[in-house]
């Protein structure tokens, strides 16, 4: 196991009724400034359930955060909080909003140029309001991290930043918030749940049995009560076990002491941002393109997962690997996600299109930090 420093500080209240800890948690601030995206909170009676907590506090609200949240609307919400002078930012919604609001939480306080500096040349930052989270999709961890992933439409960019500074004061996580959610948005976190474990887990061992065991045990859960909730979305069991499956999975436990990959992620982004394809079905498209093109380099984990998490026995590593790819594949397409390129209509040409984006950066994806442009090729080419 290598050596880490591992803490997280946000405060978790999570179940049934949850919401109602959040006025205890809102008394020492003055001044709120609440958060939100399309509006999904005004049907499933979040938002009043919010603003009944709010009750005799100041406070001034946002909304519009868009999925995969736009560099050129948060800008605006940083107006806002630096002329209504907020001390603290709720966010309510799903990893987007969660990370939209850590956007404005460190670009509200940047005093060293355009805030964008802080995504484009990864500019450091001292300081950042504090922020709270009511969660309604599990999905990206966002609540109890300290990452954000934000888009700038104009340039077609799609960049990740993350400071301690921005891990949550404190996260309310009621499974009953997921009632009312789309199959899409369901289908979406189960798999961006299931492909944050993968990037920490799939990599090469480092003997560290705990963390293996518990990235398998997230595996297991996300496989297994996923589709429950997909089936019966009002199973509040299944529910609360998807939902606490997604937070612990990018909460940072699980890679404490273990390598991480996420070329997944990286390559992902760029068909997002290029494409608009959904963040977690760029996830499902570019796994198991990884994962065959790494096979060699990935051998012993991709063994372990298929053995420990799919249960199988086959004669060869060949052959596991062969049906580990597989099971993954599977799994995506069960839950509704299609993971070939070509039923995005994305082609050829559109894949030299990435890689040609790619060709001017310094490309250090992967464990190994080795995956390099033509490797990307390789990856989406075989995706197609």
């Amino acid at each position: 196991m290598n050596p880490f420093t591992f803490q997280n500080t946000t405060r978790i209240h999570f179940g049934r009724g949850q919401i109602a800890k959040l006025s205890k948690e809102l008394s020492s601030y003055h001044k709120i400034m609440l958060v939100y995206g399309g509006g999904s909170i005004f049907t499933n009676g979040v938002y009043r359930q919010v603003k009944d907590q709010l009750a005799g506090k100041k406070y001034v609200e946002f909304g519009g955060v868009e999925p995969n949240p736009r560099y050129e609307t948060l800008m605006k919400a940083v107006d806002v909080a630096r002329s209504e002078n907020v001390d603290l930012l709720l966010a309510v919604g799903g990893g987007s909003v969660i990370d939209g609001t850590k956007f404005i939480a460190a670009a509200s306080l940047f005093t060293s140029g355009d805030p964008w500096l802080i995504l484009s040349e990864n500019a450091k930052f001292s300081t950042a309001l504090p922020l709270g989270v009511v969660l309604t999709l599990p999905a990206t961890g966002s609540e109890m991290n300290g990452n954000a992933v934000i888009t700038r439409e104009s340039v077609k960019q799609k960049l990740a930043f993350g400071s301690r500074l921005l891990l949550p004061v404190f996260a309310i996580l009621d499974p009953e918030t997921m009632y009312s959610l789309p199959f899409k948005q369901i289908s979406n976190g189960i798999a961006d749940a299931f492909v944050h474990v993968m990037e920490q887990y799939l990599t090469y061992p480092v003997n560290a049995p705990v963390q293996d065991r518990f990235a398998e045990a997230l595996l297991l859960t996300i496989v297994e009560e996923g589709p429950k909730v997909l089936a019966y979305r009002t199973d509040y069991d299944a529910c609360a076990n998807l939902m606490w499956a997604a937070t612990m999975a990018l909460n940072g436990l699980i890679v404490a002491g273990v390598p991480d990959d996420w070329s997944t992620h990286m390559i992902g982004h760029e068909l997002t941002a290029l494409f608009g394809i959904d963040h977690a079905h760029s996830l499902c498209i570019v796994l198991p393109g990884v994962m065959e093109l790494m096979r060699h380099a990935k051998a012993e984990k991709i063994v372990q997962y298929g053995i420990h998490v799919w249960g199988i026995d086959e004669d060869s590593d060949d052959a596991i690997i062969n049906e580990a790819i597989f099971k993954t594949e599977q799994f995506f397409n069960s839950i509704a996600i299609d993971t070939r390129l070509c039923n995005y209509s994305i082609s050829a040409d559109d894949v030299e299109q990435v890689c040609k984006r790619l060709e001017n950066r310094v490309l250090k994806w992967g464990e190994h930090k080795n995956i390099e442009v033509e490797m990307v090729r390789k990856i989406l080419t075989m995706r197609l």
